[in-house]
């Protein structure tokens, strides 16, 4: 049921082809299972293990109808008990996977329930894990506190943290950040985790960095990886992602390179894409807010394109001319891959003509006094915003922006508050705008695209937008969320005929390729053979 008579041939005759030449085997578990069923093979725990998984996935046609535990205090919405009893039904399985929701859907929550299942009276439980960035794991120990109140939980944060190093075996669930695995990677790797969960997990997208070293080596019997962009700019860092939550599935790096990423992203190979789209999706599921959210109001963007002053012109073909050169010299000499920084030097340059010439320190760029995206913020759109009774969200990629976006909002005399990566009293900000006391929050994109939830406000601007249209999506389900009760209106500032306008052109094609691959297959819940069959499927 779960492999088409052909595929388990061609699979049986390709895997103990392999074997006779080499003398041993290396598949991923899902293949195993699916080997050991087929061929009987029960000699040992192991195999009378994988044989009895690939049977019992065999015969599953739907997912079981569990519920979270009584000590569970919240009301999962229909869509988010879906996602709960899928994440049990992979734990179940030994199975891991990743939850992919829109921003603002409730991940969070849903995993708070999955966890809430895990059994802890037995004095041997082993305590779950969560990593998240650094700035909103304070909001996973006021949920947990929140909706599990009966889970031990413990957060490792700040100087004094390696005093709580020896209460971790005692604990349900410890809370960590990103920066922190390889700081305390000694402890962490010490210690054997029931479930390992990774929010935010696009923190892992470069495989190379120490937090996703540290991650894919942390032991555990779960893994789950939460994202709203598990792919956000090529398909390698979706094979990061899948390599924490099921090492070899999509092979090794070189191997995913060759067979689909090069295929799918330069030739645009559409039948290598369905491949790998049936790959993943029993182990990937996404929904949108579109799809099961439909009570939130609607969501408008509107472009604001700006004219550059003749003064910010001529400094912008002046640089661009000087940039183009220097960057085409690099890249005779050095080729693409040496001069990486030499081409985000030129970028940021650009940029920051765009918005303010004041931020590049040149002396042509001091003679510049204009600055067109800057007055048309400051002298129409934001006044008639806060007039119109508007709650805005202002987003900026540059602390230095939101500097000078707010010297002019003072002289204006518009209330506002500020966020960045420095600001300590992240909370009580939120509080103060959610309750209705400014009308205007200045926010970095860095510090405060994720994990904030700003449902007061009815109106996103940004200010500088960019090739990462994720991140933006994120920064605007700050207010587009669970709990919005308003329209919600998004204004994007983009100066007319530069760097900002070209790169539009180009963000088409990379959110063709992220809607391809969170696809409608990655929302299925149905668990019957066709799915099964892809769990199944060999690698190419």
């Amino acid at each position: 049921m779960y492999l088409p008579s052909g595929a388990g041939l061609q699979t049986r005759s390709r895997l103990i082809s392999q074997f006779e030449r080499s003398g041993n085997l290396r598949i991923d578990r899902l293949a195993a299972a699916s080997l050991a069923n087929e061929l009987e093979i029960n000699k040992n725990q192991t195999t009378k293990a994988l044989a009895r998984l690939g049977k019992t996935l065999s015969s599953i046609t739907e997912l079981p109808k569990v519920s979270p535990p009584s000590s569970f205090e919240a009301t999962l919405r229909p869509y988010q008990l879906d996602g709960f009893r899928w994440l049990h039904f992979l734990s179940s399985h030994h199975l891991n996977g990743i939850l992919a929701d829109d921003m603002g859907l409730g991940k969070n929550v849903q995993t708070l329930a999955y966890l809430a299942t895990l059994p802890r009276q037995d004095q041997d439980a082993l305590p779950s894990l969560i990593v998240a960035p650094t700035s909103v794991i304070a909001n996973w120990e006021l949920e947990a506190e929140r909706f599990t109140p009966s889970i031990k939980t413990l957060l490792l944060q700040g100087a004094g943290r390696s005093l709580l190093f020896s209460q971790i075996p005692d604990q349900h669930l410890v809370l960590t950040s990103y920066p922190l695995l390889h700081r305390d990677r000694e402890v962490l790797l010490k210690q054997e985790w029931k479930t390992i969960i990774l929010d935010e997990a696009q923190y892992i997208k470069n495989p190379k960095t120490n937090a996703a070293q540290v991650a894919c080596q942390l032991k555990s019997e779960h893994r789950f990886c939460l994202s709203g962009t598990p792919m956000e700019n090529h398909l390698g860092e979706l094979w990061s992602l899948m390599r924490f939550t099921m090492p070899g599935y999509l092979g090794d790096e070189n191997s995913f390179s060759t067979n689909f990423r090069r295929p799918i992203e330069r030739h645009q190979d559409t039948g290598v894409q369905k491949i790998l789209n049936r790959r993943v999706s029993p182990l990937l599921l996404r929904r949108t807010k579109d799809e099961v959210a439909r009570d939130l109001p609607p969501k408008t963007e509107l472009l604001h394109h700006i004219s550059l002053s003749k003064k910010e012109s001529d400094l912008y073909e002046s640089v661009r001319a000087a940039m183009d050169k220097r960057v085409r010299d690099a890249l005779a000499a050095k080729g693409i891959a040496k001069s990486q920084i030499i081409i985000l030097d030129a970028l940021l340059k650009l940029r920051q003509i765009c918005c303010h010439p004041s931020l590049l320190k040149t002396e042509s760029a001091k003679k510049v006094r204009t600055a067109s995206k800057m007055t048309f913020l400051t002298e129409e759109l934001l006044p008639g915003l806060v007039e119109e009774g508007r709650r805005i969200l202002l987003f900026s990629q540059f602390t230095s922006v939101l500097k000078l976006i707010e010297n002019n909002v003072q002289t204006k005399n518009i209330p506002h508050l500020k966020l960045t990566g420095q600001t300590k009293n992240r909370s009580a900000l939120v509080k103060s705008f959610q309750t209705g006391k400014f009308p205007l929050f200045l926010i970095s994109l860095k510090a405060g695209g994720t994990g904030l939830t700003l449902t007061a406000a009815d109106t996103v601007v940004h200010y500088d937008p960019w090739w990462n249209p994720a991140a933006e999506n994120q920064a605007t389900d700050r207010a587009h969320r669970i709990g919005q009760t308003k329209p919600v209106f998004v204004h994007k500032l983009i100066c007319q005929g530069s760097i900002e306008d070209h790169i539009f052109t180009l963000r088409k094609r990379k959110a063709k390729l992220v809607k391809s691959l969170l696809s409608k297959e990655t929302s299925k819940l149905t668990i019957d053979s066709e799915t099964l069959s892809q769990l199944f499927e060999p690698f190419p």
